[in-house]
Formats: C-alpha cells, sequence, structure tokens
C-alpha cells in the first residue's frame, strides 16, 4: 500500500512544473549568495579624519588607516564639527581627531592623546570600528617607539593559535548553519504544506476514506522530502568544498546519522503545525513565525552565550540550536559521536514528542 501512496507522492511532486526547481536551485543560489553576504566581520568603515597638525607624523598616522583593509577615509576635514556634518549626513562611521601640537608632544613627551567618536546608530559598526582603530593605533605606537615593545619581544610574547578556524574566516562558520536551515525548509516545512495543500482542495478527503492506515499516510508524506533533502544536503556538501573548500573534519557517517535525527524532528513540527492548519495561509504565518524564532534563537549568527540570560534559556528549547552546535563541531573540530551524544539525545527526544504529538493529533475518518 505505500509504495503506490510513495509513487503518487513522487509524481505529485515533479508534476509541479515550480517546487522541482525551487528545491535545488534555491539551496545553490542560498550557499553561493548569504556565506558572503551574512559576514559579521565589519570592513569599509568610513572616517574622517580631523588632522590639525599635519605635521608628518600625523601623516603618518592617517596613510596607515588608509592603507588598512577595514576603513575607507572619506574626508579631511580642519574641525570636530565639520566632520559631524558628515555623521549626520551617514557619509562616515567614525571620526578621528588628531590634536594641535601631536607631533612636537610626541617626540618630546613620548605620548599624546587622539579622539575617536563612533557613530552609535549601528552598535556593530560602532564598536567594532573604534575597536579595529584602537588596534591601528596601538600598532602604530610600537612603529614610533619599537623600544616600548622590548617587553613583549623578550618578555612572554604572545601568539594568537586559531585552532579550528586557522584562516579566520566566516564562511567557514557560516556554511554548517546554512545546510541546517535547508533541512528545517525542505523536510520540515515543505511537506506540511503540502498536507495543508490537500487539506485546502478537499483531496485529502478522500484518502481519508480509504482503509489507508494513519501511519502509513503520514511515512508517505514524508519520505519524498527525506529523501529530496539529503540529496539536497549532499549537493551543498560538495558544493561547499568545491567553492569555498569547507569539508567535514569528522565522519560523514556520523553527519549523516544526526542529520536524520534532525529530519524527524522538523518532519514532526511540520506535521503538527499542519494538523491545526486549515488554509495555506494560515500554515505559512505559523511557519514563519517559528522559522523566525528558531533561527534567532539558534546561534546562527551569534553565540547564544551572547543573548541575556533569559533569551539563553529559551534557546534550550530550540531543536536548531543543537544541530548547529553539532554541525559545526563535525564540520570543524572533526567530533564524533562520543563527543556529540548530549546532542544526540536531546535532539531524539524532540523527535519522539513531536512525532507522537503529530500521529496524535491527526484525525482520519474512515
Amino acid at each position: 500500500m505505500i509504495r503506490f501512496l510513495l509513487e503518487k507522492e513522487f509524481r505529485q511532486i515533479f508534476r509541479n512544473p515550480f517546487l522541482p526547481k525551487m528545491i535545488f536551485v534555491f539551496p545553490l543560489i542560498m550557499m553561493l549568495l548569504i556565506p558572503w553576504a551574512a559576514n559579521m566581520e565589519v570592513k569599509n568603515l568610513n572616517i574622517t579624519i580631523v588632522d590639525k597638525d599635519n605635521s608628518t607624523i600625523s601623516n603618518r598616522l592617517s596613510k596607515k588607516i588608509e592603507g588598512s583593509d577595514h576603513f575607507n577615509v572619506v574626508n579631511y576635514v580642519n574641525s570636530f564639527n565639520d566632520a559631524l556634518i558628515d555623521i549626520e549626513k551617514g557619509n562616515s562611521d567614525l571620526i578621528l581627531e588628531i590634536p594641535n601640537g601631536f607631533e612636537r608632544n610626541v617626540i618630546r613627551e613620548g605620548s599624546e592623546k587622539v579622539y575617536v567618536a563612533a557613530n552609535a546608530v549601528n552598535g556593530t559598526k560602532g564598536g567594532l570600528g573604534s575597536s579595529y582603530l584602537i588596534n591601528i593605533l596601538n600598532d602604530f605606537n610600537l612603529e614610533i617607539f619599537p623600544e616600548k615593545g622590548l617587553l613583549v619581544k623578550f618578555g612572554a610574547e604572545i601568539k594568537p593559535l586559531f585552532k579550528y578556524n586557522n584562516r579566520m574566516d566566516y564562511k567557514v562558520f557560516m556554511v554548517p548553519a546554512l545546510m541546517v536551515m535547508l533541512l528545517t525548509m525542505i523536510c520540515g516545512f515543505l511537506p506540511a504544506l503540502n498536507i495543508v495543500s490537500e487539506k485546502e482542495a478537499g483531496t485529502i478527503e478522500q484518502i481519508n476514506v480509504t482503509p489507508v492506515g494513519k501511519f502509513s499516510f503520514i511515512l508517505a508524506k514524508l519520505i519524498p522530502y527525506w529523501v529530496i533533502g539529503f540529496i539536497v544536503l549532499t549537493i551543498c556538501v560538495i558544493f561547499a568544498s568545491i567553492v569555498y573548500g569547507i569539508f567535514p573534519e569528522g565522519s560523514l557517517l556520523t553527519f549523516y546519522l544526526i542529520s536524520f535525527v534532525f529530519v524527524l524532528v522538523v518532519s514532526g513540527l511540520g506535521l503538527v503545525i499542519s494538523n491545526y492548519s486549515n488554509t495555506m495561509q494560515q500554515a505559512m504565518f505559523v511557519m514563519y513565525f517559528f522559522m523566525l524564532i528558531l533561527i534567532l534563537l539558534s546561534g546562527l549568527f551569534t553565540p547564544t552565550e551572547s543573548m541575556p540570560a533569559w533569551a539563553e534559556k529559551v534557546t534550550y528549547a530550540n531543536p536548531m540550536k543543537y544541530f548547529i552546535e553539532v554541525m559545526r563541531m563535525i564540520y570543524l573540530k572533526g567530533s564524533q559521536i562520543s563527543d556529540l551524544w548530549i546532542q544526540i539525545i536531546v535532539l531524539s527526544s524532540f523527535a519522539l514528542f513531536f512525532n507522537l504529538w503529530a500521529v496524535i493529533s491527526y484525525r482520519k475518518s474512515s
């Protein structure tokens, strides 16, 4: 019986002129564009320099800032008020004011203060921009007074070692998490929308009066999207390897095994939503709500540890959070099942909970 139901579902999917294209083209576009766009590293910050000294050392400092990958010097002005005009117009993110007598005080007294102001409308750009600028100033200080670096050179020299992402490439951090999003959408929400569309069209009533069992019907709805989801996941792994040079450090068997557990989780959640939705519009609004919450509280873009304490506690109820941790650990650290047993237990519990709820809440009239 289930074989004929599966044949019906696959035919229905590929008979649709739009759905197969969306399933296979959308992930590739997503993998190609989002790792470049969703980058928390701030570059191309605009800075206005107020150089009241116009000396050799102040010009040298300005040239050092111009040569940085993080800054674009948009204007040189003579007063701080003129620099504020650039801030107000949105042309500048930071201001560096070099005071009059800067070179004289540096040579005579060995130190001088400069003024750094940041546009805090965008807190991320303001905070990181200020930090980048302070690092440049510290490097410039060592260039002017190399003897100040003697304590570092002959004492405790600190060299950072980036063990799991030695290139400090944000794409390595993002690509595994994007695969989680794709699995959630393809294996969780698309089959749910398929069920709701049949419910809305009335065709599901024809199946409800047949001898087809509840379990067989649900499996027939899910299996085609599971197969498509794993095909898309494999394509994404190959795509990430070719385009970004990113390949799982851990076992592919572990990778696919835990992926299947997560697929059971999102499939169960999708079925629960479909059971309580009567129209496509209703289901899409509910899914959009859950997708937004799951993404924002998953650590996809920012670590959950940086969230407020109450929000961090809420993330414990987010299955996407645990699977993103798994994907990043497998990709970056080469973690094995023994390292991931906590995430596996939690995801298995979510899968059991949502699928039991879906089966119980499904109403079939025979």
